[in-house]
């Protein structure tokens, strides 16, 4: 049967053509997601939450259940949390982190719905598994986050820093002026909670941590490499002294502050952030602090297996 090149015909192949290529980008690239404003917004209430809880309870030994039960929503109790064995000036420094992260919650909420707050296993059990990652062996005894003020600060440490990277990530995404003034006010506070952090335990650099005879700065660039494994995106993550090269300016080991070749803060994508809070290097694959997943339609898209998001809210 003979072929007649006319409009129509042609027409018909284009789209059969662009079909077929529209086919193979979702087959292959299904990891290209467009976000908006709203699900980058909302993505971050689950390090929120997250922190505000494990702050709440090693300062005061209750959560938002009894500080700010309207932001729970309902959503259920976090598993494991409970007072930490606190000196007076570290109690005081994190119950101040821990009310800025109410207000963190508050501000989120002010701006898009949101959602309840998810399970969250905030036990030592949890934190003693991600320090045996760390070390790629099992410690002995299990690590204890709420033991004492060193070890609460390197539990600290494994936390709220992943949630800043997500923030500078999500940053140059948005759209609307609200929604960057918003992250930009968030950005900030978190960067200061984490130089406070990071602070405290360079002052402590070389103290051993007992009983397992490894140095603070071993355990925080332990922690940094197996964030940096996890992410699957190169170096994001740095501990408190690195080779003098890699720190600023290529002139000093000293690494108070983590930052790229220029000193700028690292930025990791929602997918790299839900690699390391689960502890299983797959954001499809929930586990570590959120046994039953994240929030928000970033984080369920994944547990759906469904990678392509719809533009609008």
């Amino acid at each position: 049967m003979a072929f007649h090149d006319t409009p129509t015909s042609r027409t018909s192949m284009s789209v059969a053509f662009l079909s077929f290529l529209l086919m193979l980008v979702r087959a292959n690239n299904a990891s290209i997601t467009v976000y908006n404003d709203k699900d980058l917004l909302e993505f971050p209430l689950n390090l929120e939450f997250l922190e505000a809880e494990f702050f709440l309870f090693g300062a005061l030994g209750r959560g938002l259940d009894s500080v700010a039960p309207e932001l729970t929503e309902g959503g259920p109790p976090p598993v494991g949390a409970r007072l930490a064995k606190l000196g007076f000036l570290v109690r005081d420094i994190i119950l101040q982190f821990a009310l800025q992260e109410v207000g963190h919650l508050r501000a989120i909420r002010n701006t898009v719905r949101g959602f309840p707050r998810p399970m969250l296993n905030l036990s030592k059990e949890v934190f003693g598994e991600v320090m045996n990652n760390v070390f790629g062996r099992r410690l002995h005894p299990p690590f204890d986050p709420y033991a004492n003020d060193i070890n609460y600060l390197l539990a600290s440490y494994v936390i709220p820093y992943v949630g800043l990277t997500g923030y500078v990530g999500a940053n140059p995404l948005l759209q609307n002026f609200t929604s960057k003034a918003l992250v930009a006010g968030l950005l900030g506070v978190e960067s200061g909670q984490d130089a406070v952090i990071r602070t405290l335990l360079y002052e402590r650099r070389e103290v051993l941590v007992e009983p397992y005879g490894v140095s603070v700065v071993e355990f925080t660039n332990r922690i940094s490499k197996l964030r940096n494994k996890l992410g699957k995106k190169g170096v994001k993550d740095e501990g408190l002294v690195v080779p003098k090269w890699l720190g600023a300016e290529g002139k000093i080991e000293g690494n108070v502050l983590a930052g790229d070749k220029y000193s700028l803060a690292y930025g990791r994508s929602p997918e790299e952030v839900l690699r390391i809070v689960y502890g299983t290097g797959d954001e499809h694959r929930p586990g570590g602090f959120y046994p039953r997943g994240a929030d928000g339609r970033i984080a369920k898209s994944y547990l759906s297996n469904n990678l392509n998001l719809p533009n609008n809210a």
